[in-house]
């Protein structure tokens, strides 16, 4: 006689049983729901935790990218209190203000322009002031910075998308003063400006020619400069001693300011160390005209960057951004103190599979294209990716040729014993 067939649990029944997973209970509901569904009622917690490792969470960076845009580009600590603040608000008139006031006067002062705004991303800043500035006129580009940065940030789409028009001017690997001159000169044209682009993601090398901000700024057209990157000064001054040799040739706001640029544009969650931002800094009247564009207000940010780049900006004017930003940390730490670390490390799992090994670093996020930075790190026999993403903590590693690489640069010191809890795991 056949066994009658066992009837599922209830939704309901099957859902509070997946209440240890920590998820709100009408998605455990849904995870229930589907389940009973498939016909595989053990499925559930393996549903649930699939769905966990699915929302945003902390993860130890220890792939030797330093601003991984997969984890967020530039490490970043921010609380503030669930209070009213003066996001439009002027507390001298008590009137309203505007949202650009209080982090634009810092990065006007950080970068020597006379105004800057802040819109969500560098993006948003090339756009803006594209269409601020240039909408219906002419921008000579080199084309050899016609570039596609990451995620389809296509220069020749972003400006077609302004309402501007794109010239090409020089060629790929050589582009003087005189072709942009000839493109301002040009009868059938309408300059409104000139655009210089950081090529950011590549490097051209060999036989090339570029043209500076300096030169250009000889022109009789406005300037603007996608520096991209976020560097503030090439001299790199919260940082001891001689600015980094992998920051050489890096284009920084204040230098690009100094040299005449009108406009600049960087990120602010590269090397600048903040939130996801863009900054638009330079000549008044220009970044006036950014500010009281339509698109202005739907590129804003909101209170929670605000506030955090203003952090970040006051933090760099106190001169502490060496302690005080992480990014700079990782960057400040010498080889002496990560090998010391990694020897600690391999010391505490007592496993011969592990071993101390010289790596090199990238600054990553588009910054400082080709170059690396030496590191201090551990390399693992056989290849533990997946089991170091699986622990509680996840930590993120490389491999190659079935060994497992963990840079420690970009590694919180106080992370270590999760490094070292989630490779014994590994390695049991």
């Amino acid at each position: 006689m056949t066994a009658p067939q066992q009837r599922p649990p209830s939704v309901d029944t099957l859902a509070r049983s997946l209440t240890s997973s920590g998820l709100p209970h009408p998605i455990c509901v849904d995870i229930a729901r589907d389940a009973i569904e498939s016909g595989d009622v053990s499925s559930a917690p393996v549903l649930a935790a699939a769905f966990s490792r699915s929302l945003l969470t902390d993860v130890v960076n220890a792939t030797g990218v330093l601003l991984h845009t997969n984890l967020g580009r530039a490490p970043l600590a921010h609380s503030q209190p669930a209070a009213a603040q003066t996001v439009e608000f002027d507390l001298s008139s008590g009137a309203r203000g505007s949202r650009q006031t209080a982090v634009g006067q810092l990065f006007a002062r950080l970068t020597g322009a006379e105004d800057a705004m802040v819109v969500n991303n560098n993006a948003a800043a090339v756009l803006l002031v594209l269409a601020a500035v240039a909408a219906g006129r002419d921008v000579p580009v080199s084309r050899g910075e016609s570039v596609e940065i990451g995620g389809s940030f296509r220069v020749p789409e972003v400006m077609e998308q302004s309402g501007c028009r794109l010239v090409d001017v020089g060629t790929t690997n050589r582009t003087r003063l005189s072709d942009y001159e000839r493109a301002v000169a040009r009868d059938d044209t309408d300059v409104a400006m000139v655009m210089k682009v950081h090529p950011s993601n590549y490097r051209v090398e060999g036989f090339i020619e570029e043209t500076s901000i300096a030169e250009l700024a000889t022109l009789d057209v406005p300037v603007m400069a996608d520096i991209g990157s976020g560097l503030l000064d090439a001299n790199v001054p919260w940082l001891k001693g001689a600015p980094p040799a992998w920051l050489a040739g890096e284009p920084a706001a204040v230098q690009a300011i100094a040299d005449g640029a009108d406009l600049i544009t960087f990120s602010g969650d590269k090397l600048l160390g903040g939130p996801q931002a863009g900054i638009i800094a330079g000549r008044r009247d220009l970044v006036e005209e950014c500010k009281r564009h339509p698109l202005a207000r739907a590129l804003r940010p909101g209170g929670l960057v605000l506030r955090s780049l203003q952090n970040t900006a006051l933090t760099y004017l106190d001169k502490r951004a060496a302690k005080d930003i992480a990014f700079w940390r990782m960057v400040d730490r010498t080889l002496a103190e990560l090998r010391a670390d990694a020897e600690r490390i391999v010391a505490d799992l007592d496993d011969a599979r592990v071993q101390v090994a010289q790596m090199d670093a990238l600054p990553g996020a588009g910054s400082a294209p080709g170059i690396t930075m030496a590191s201090i790190g551990l390399v693992v026999e056989g290849d533990l990716l997946e089991a170091l993403r699986s622990h509680e903590t996840p930590v993120i590693a490389r491999s190659r040729d079935d060994r497992t690489f963990l840079d420690l640069r970009a590694v919180d010191p106080a992370d270590h014993p999760v490094v070292v809890a989630a490779l014994t795991a590994a390695l049991t």
